[in-house]
């Protein structure tokens, strides 16, 4: 199937690894020139069709600045996937997280997506079309434990400011959706400092069995992949989807039980 987006411009957030990295290729497959901004660029140095730019996005003008390269380098924007994101586990709960870690959490997982978003609406307006998908999380709506209470909450912010854009500016040609992962095979899990091997130096139980019991829990008895993840970014950024908007897309292999 064809989704409509070669030559179209697209930024994309926290690009360098991960979920981010694989939009990026999955955007450049479909015939997609992609702007893509990380504090790092080493991984994208050799994708054709990249623009690499190495950005602070928590910085309060970073986001923007991002979004003006594209501009300024391709003349127009198309597609807005904010990615960028990071959580880390509070391991004694609420009571021990501190408006400091709340706050870290909102502008690494909200504000971030909400200065590029801001950025990207003008050019949007102008050409009056575009098209913006959030990487949330499942965690927006789903908290087994309060070792993630802060990074629920910006999740939650981030569908929820995304509903409400989805009606202020679904009338002049934009549409805005959220993608909310489970678990996924990233070092954001699986890595050196990731939820399995900080849960592990918690509790004294080994990373590989903190993988396995998080796999076990899910009905595909896998983490999603980032390709996955990517696909469904894809093409909630085509005009394939060009009435769908407001919505929230969980790819969680069936962890989450309930609708």
């Amino acid at each position: 199937m064809d989704l409509h987006l070669t030559d179209k411009i697209a930024v994309v957030t926290g690009a360098n690894k991960g979920i981010g990295l694989a939009i990026t290729e999955a955007l450049v497959a479909e015939g997609a020139f992609v702007v893509a901004g990380a504090l790092t660029t080493e991984n994208l140095e050799a994708i054709e069709r990249v623009t690499p730019v190495q950005v602070d996005l928590l910085a309060d003008d970073g986001p923007a600045s991002l979004v003006r390269k594209a501009i300024d380098v391709h003349g127009r924007l198309d597609v807005l996937v904010n990615n960028v994101g990071g959580v880390r586990i509070r391991v004694g709960g609420f009571l021990s997280t501190s408006d400091e870690e709340f706050e870290w959490a909102l502008q690494m997982n909200f504000f971030a997506g909400l200065r590029a978003t801001r950025a990207a609406l003008g050019p949007m307006l102008e050409q009056g079309s575009g098209a913006v998908v959030n990487v949330a999380s499942i965690n927006s709506f789903f908290q087994p434990d309060a070792a993630t209470v802060d990074y629920g909450v910006a999740k939650a912010a981030v569908v929820n400011l995304s509903k409400s854009l989805s009606q202020e500016f679904g009338p002049k040609g934009i549409r805005v959706n959220c993608v909310s992962p489970g678990q996924v095979s990233t070092d954001l899990w699986l890595g050196e400092h990731g939820v399995a091997a900080t849960f592990a130096d918690a509790t004294g139980v080994d990373a590989d069995t903190i993988r396995a019991s998080a796999a076990a829990a899910i009905a595909t008895g896998r983490f999603s992949t980032p390709q996955e993840v990517a696909t469904l970014v894809t093409l909630l950024a085509s005009d394939r989807t060009a009435n769908v908007t407001g919505v929230n897309y969980v790819i969680d292999g069936g962890l989450v039980k309930t609708t």
